[in-house]
């Protein structure tokens, strides 16, 4: 279960790395900041998720 929070984690950190350079490359020209910056939202949305999940069943202790 840490492997994949940690990879949850690196996905958030890549997409929102992905919409910062979209935003420099494209000067607001583009859609594809928004689209990296939703999927950051979505991300950290299923992460948030997976924790309350891991807590209530017992796979994640304090």
């Amino acid at each position: 279960m840490k492997i994949v929070i940690i990879l949850f984690i690196v996905a958030i950190l890549y997409s929102l790395g992905s919409a910062l350079y979209y935003l420099i490359k494209d000067q607001g020209q583009s859609d594809r900041t928004v689209k990296a910056l939703t999927v950051r939202v979505a991300l950290s949305i299923t992460l948030f998720v997976l924790l309350l999940l891991g807590f209530q069943f017992g796979i994640l202790t304090k």
